[in-house]
């Protein structure tokens, strides 16, 4: 608890004055050999900023001071009293009581915030109420678990958890190492492995998420469009450059997912996914999308999240390399089955 605290609290302290998305003036892109704005390196998308706008702060985009001040007071609070809770427990990992769901993972693997000094109320800045819009009537809805299966029919487009067990086909698109959960396109944050590393050459560019290692190639300039026919899991991407802003408009999507991670409805089967990335500072980028998905929302979404550059590099992601789970989930179910026709 008192690891994610400061990680989320170093948003926080790390704003001074009023909170602006504001770039240095005295900063000039820097540019490839080829002239294009250069935005190559390993990029951190990790954040503490929620997706979506409590409701509390109606159209205002960014907290005033007075409420940064509020917020650092009410997660020391919760901090203390999570403490103090945790304090009357006796915790022994080797020797869990029976029936214990150990859950997922413990805070030492979570990246609960970002670097810079931009605190926004949430990542969607449109609609202007900063939420979701309506789902359009009668979409698809499927929900990420760690716990009980949802039971639902395939397709499954969650990430996380599944609706059965029967086959691989029942899980999420994570566990089977088809989407990573923060991957997209768009890469929205969460829980770790929040890192995207961005390659350019005079034709095409190359965002590679560490999330399932997935390399998005992006071929540059006036390129046909992809038959309809043709759908792909990461859609098809074409790119261009608007001054110092790489523009990536992606279109055909299978489908087999819901044109936003966390947002537990629809498909996106009619997604056009339109990305920015503005480089603003030495450290820093703007990725800003849009999603216009008439299949699935009633209005478009756009969000805006802050990259920050890493001294570091992006290791392979090892999934169905090392799956095991998903092959002692089935057998489990299957002794599971079987105990269950004996009785």
């Amino acid at each position: 608890m008192k690891t994610k605290l400061f990680l989320t609290l170093s948003l926080v302290t790390a704003f001074s004055g009023l909170a602006m998305a504001q770039s240095p003036d005295d900063y000039t892109v820097a540019r490839t050999e080829h002239g294009q704005p250069d935005l190559q390196g390993v990029w951190n998308f990790a954040t503490s900023i929620p997706m979506e706008r409590p409701s509390r702060f109606g159209t205002q985009e960014f907290l005033t001071a007075e409420q940064i001040e509020e917020e650092k007071e009410r997660q020391i609070t919760a901090a203390a009293v999570a403490d103090a809770a945790a304090a009357q427990q006796v915790v022994d990992p080797d020797a869990p009581d029976v029936g214990t769901d150990p859950g997922g993972y413990n805070d030492f693997w979570f990246e609960s915030a970002g670097i810079g000094d931009t605190v926004r109320t949430s990542l969607i800045i449109y609609p202007e109420n900063g939420r979701l819009p309506a789902a359009v009537e009668g979409v698809p809805r499927q929900f990420d678990t760690l716990g009980e299966d949802t039971p639902s029919t395939r397709p499954v487009r969650t990430l996380v958890g599944g609706i059965a067990k029967d086959g691989p086909e029942d899980r999420g698109l994570s566990e089977r190492c088809l989407v990573g959960f923060n991957s997209g396109p768009p890469f929205t944050p969460s829980l770790y492995n929040n890192n995207v590393q961005i390659i350019q050459s005079k034709n095409a560019a190359v965002i590679l998420t560490e999330m399932i290692h997935d390399a998005r190639i992006i071929p540059l300039g006036e390129k046909p469009d992809l038959s309809d026919e043709i759908r792909l899991w990461s859609g098809d991407s074409r790119g261009w450059y608007e001054g110092d802003t790489l523009v990536v408009e992606t279109k055909n999507f299978n489908g087999l997912r819901q044109s936003l991670n966390y947002s537990f409805v629809g498909t996106n089967a009619q997604t056009v996914l339109t990305e920015k990335f503005t480089r603003n500072s030495f450290d820093s980028i703007d990725y800003e999308f849009t999603i216009d998905d008439p299949g699935t929302f009633t209005d478009k979404v756009t969000a805006i999240i802050p990259l920050t550059k890493v001294a570091g590099q992006l290791y392979e992601y090892a999934c169905h390399e090392g799956n095991y789970g998903m092959q002692n989930l089935l057998r489990g179910k299957r002794f599971e089955d079987s105990q269950s026709s004996d009785e």
